[in-house]
């Protein structure tokens, strides 16, 4: 019973800690989109993802900027930290399949689905035709967002 009583104390102090931690957070992410000032870009107008690189890049350097004036350190520090944290974030994702493996994935499913009966061939070429036009959002798609691919889907 003591064992059940203190999991759910534990767990009642990690949910009551997450919000304090949002709590704490959101203003200072807040106090830091508000304090950037957007500066237009040289290729902002032949390139809308290097605007919304820079606009990203202004952001992250107020957000480094205010937790760096909330922890009493300098803002090199926290941006080193941050970068630092970043690397290793990167490095511990597993790497994405190529375009030529999504697609060999995508075909072995559909093959399957046909086999099974849930789909006809000519639904199947019909998925294929659409994925290999970029129809589909997500990674090498036309409709996914972020992530190093951007907007271009190539």
């Amino acid at each position: 019973m003591s064992r059940t009583m203190s999991k759910k104390h534990l767990l009642a102090g990690l949910a009551a800690a997450g919000v304090l931690g949002v709590g704490i957070a959101a203003p200072t992410v807040a106090f830091a989109e508000d304090s950037a000032t957007p500066s237009p870009s040289a290729n902002s107008s032949t390139d809308p993802g290097t605007d919304r690189q820079q606009q990203r890049a202004d952001r992250q350097a107020a957000f480094a900027e205010a937790l760096a004036k909330e922890l009493g350190v300098s803002t090199d520090k926290v941006t080193a930290a941050l970068e630092k944290v970043r690397e290793q974030q990167q490095a511990d994702r597993p790497e994405r399949p190529s375009t030529a493996d999504r697609q060999a994935m995508l075909k072995e499913r559909l093959d399957q689905a046909v086999k099974d009966g849930k789909l006809t061939q000519e639904q199947a070429d019909a998925i294929t035709k659409a994925a290999e036009a970029g129809v589909f959002p997500g990674p090498g798609g036309r409709g996914h967002h972020g992530g190093p691919e951007g907007t271009t889907g190539k």
